[in-house]
């Protein structure tokens, strides 16, 4: 027997429930019968539209969706006046203020406090300019990523837009495969540096190269089954699979149809494709997809470039690129510019600033990548400068600080039902914490600190050099919200997750934990070594007694919610934004 909500899906999902949720828009949230709304909170997410955590009846967050983080010429503008216009709720928050925008680690964006009757108007707006929230959450396949920059780098490998663009519309567009198991993140890379992060995702294409009828072709390696989260993070099996660009659309649509069809309905605990893969192997998804799903032979694996792979990877910055912050080159001779936005969330007058900025100095396209930053493209060389002068990138700087550069929360429980802790804006005040406290050495130029609110690890904890994840803890008697701490984590070639080394420090503990740890890797590490290598190279018992949790004078701003307050900050009032908040040399 299927579980409720494989039957409430059954019933009705995908397309469909659009009109549901313009029919209840109009008579009210209210006129949700409440012994329904679990079930219709669990099909409106494939339109993008959550119900917020308990407390906040009512509203709303909407995800945004746009394969491979590209936002035309006149999108930001539309979802920056979206935000300023309706995402503003009851208590502003003592960090943030008021109205602003989150940008994901999938390259999209979402908006909080969005109310049920506002969305027919809100998806006006956004869709008069081609924006979409459909299919950015629930049991579908999600934002598709890739290189943020593709079609535009001079270090192209492969150029991917045509085949995102098909994914996008083909695959994404067929509603006949919108109820998956479980949410699909599809993935490709074109660029050197692997910057869709394909080791992490359901199924991933890398940049690979195969003798084919005595020519040297370009194409992708095939990689299925990874993930992050429930503490039981995976890397993407190769599959043996190189296809041309040609080929490509086949074998993803193949594979997803595949997961579609045989994929567990039954446990969701234990239903995401990295389970599937680690139930059936390789070995039988190759041969089920070359027998019923894919109408030509399959070749064997190309040569691949993951040791080029340098995105997210902790190694030493003259590799490559860790991120897309600072100036690069474009193929075409101009440059683009990557800013840095902490913890992703930008408010909605610097989001329109930024669409300005894009206008004046580009072609107007502004491009989202992993890491929660925008990039604006298409800036003549002989205009860098004159960008680089504007105010809004002194605040949310192309070179920030090492700790603000390797940065990332998700949600937490600011707005999240299954987050353990506040995540923004304790990260925020962190990140100035250890900025006055903590002495780098001259040649680390970004430390990644990632937190998740929970296992769930929205975060990607589990992929950096300290990874933060939500929990609670007992501290003088009362629970406090608390993180268990890992170190180590990257992607790169050879992709592994932290090991947790510290379990349930109190929050008010762990800025100190970081900079014993921290402190330790500058005196101990050998000339030139990264955190990573570092981390790699001590053993965890080492690691836990120099990540010795110790009371600073950083104050922590939630420290006891872990009872869960209907909003974290909701005994602050409405205090006004901290004037400080989010500049990247914070």
């Amino acid at each position: 027997m299927a579980n409720k909500k494989e039957e409430w899906k059954s019933e009705l999902y995908g397309d469909k429930v659009r009109e549901k949720i313009l029919e209840f828009a109009e008579t009210g949230f209210e006129s949700i019968p409440e012994d329904e709304r679990e079930a219709w909170f669990t099909r409106f997410k494939f339109w993008g539209v959550f119900h917020q955590r308990s407390g906040q009846e009512g509203y709303f967050m909407l995800r945004l969706t746009n394969a491979n983080g590209i936002l035309e010429p006149g999108q930001l503008r539309a979802i920056a006046e979206v935000a300023r216009d309706y995402a503003s709720g009851p208590v502003s928050n003592p960090e943030f203020g008021d109205s602003w925008i989150d940008l994901t680690t999938r390259q999209s964006v979402q908006l909080h406090w969005i109310e049920l009757e506002d969305i027919p108007e809100i998806w006006e707006k956004l869709e008069a300019v081609g924006v979409t929230t459909r299919s950015s959450g629930g049991d579908t396949m999600r934002n598709i990523s890739g290189s943020p920059v593709a079609g535009k780098d001079a270090n192209e490998v492969i150029d991917t837009l045509p085949l995102l663009e098909r994914f996008q519309e083909e695959i994404r567009g067929d509603d006949d495969l919108c109820n998956m198991p479980r949410k699909f993140n599809i993935s490709i890379s074109g660029t050197p540096e692997g910057g869709a992060q394909d080791a992490i995702n359901d199924i991933g294409l890398e940049p690979a190269e195969k003798e084919i009828d005595g020519e040297e072709t370009l194409g992708f390696n095939v990689r299925v089954g990874g993930g992050l989260g429930g503490r039981e993070p995976r890397v993407a099996r190769p599959l043996d699979v190189f296809v041309t660009p040609d080929e490509a659309y086949d074998v993803v649509r193949g594979f997803v149809e595949l997961y579609h069809d045989h994929g567990d309905r039954q446990v969701r605990a234990k239903n995401r494709s990295r389970f599937f893969v680690d139930d059936h192997g390789t070995d039988w998804i190759r041969d089920l997809l070359d027998e019923e799903y894919v109408d030509r032979d399959l070749r064997t694996a190309g040569e691949d470039i993951r040791d080029e792979y340098t995105y997210n990877a902790g190694s030493a910055p003259d590799d490559g690129k860790k991120d897309y912050t600072g100036v690069h080159e474009q193929g075409d001779g101009r440059r683009y510019v990557g800013l840095s936005v902490p913890v992703g969330r930008l408010p909605a007058e610097e989001a329109v600033e930024l669409a300005d900025l894009a206008d004046e100095y580009g072609t107007g396209e502004v491009r989202l990548t992993r890491r929660q930053n925008p990039i604006i493209v298409d800036v003549e060389p002989d205009r860098v400068d004159d960008l680089l002068a504007e105010p809004l990138l002194a605040k949310h700087r192309p070179e920030p600080n090492p700790f603000v550069r390797g940065a990332m929360a998700c949600t937490g429980t600011e707005f999240c039902s299954i987050a353990l802790v506040e995540t923004k804006t304790r990260t925020a005040t962190m990140l100035r914490w250890l900025r006055d406290n903590v002495d780098l050495p001259d040649d680390v130029k970004q430390l990644k600190i990632h937190f998740s609110g929970c296992t769930a690890d929205c975060g990607q904890a589990n992929t950096a050099d300290i990874g933060l994840l939500g929990m609670r803890a007992r501290k003088d008697g009362e629970m406090v919200e608390a993180v268990d701490i890992g170190v180590g984590g990257g992607m790169g070639e050879e992709p592994s997750f932290v090991e947790y080394v510290q379990q349930r420090v109190p929050a008010d503990e762990a800025p100190g934990a970081i900079r014993n740890l921290i402190e330790a890797f500058a005196e101990r590490r050998e000339s030139s070594q990264t955190f990573r290598e570092w981390a790699d190279a001590t053993d965890d018992e080492t690691l836990a007694e120099l990540c010795e949790p110790e009371e600073t004078d950083y104050v922590d701003p939630s420290l006891t919610d872990a009872k869960q307050s209907w909003y974290p900050f909701a005994e602050e009032g409405t205090t006004a934004a901290n004037p400080e908040v989010a500049s990247s040399d914070d």
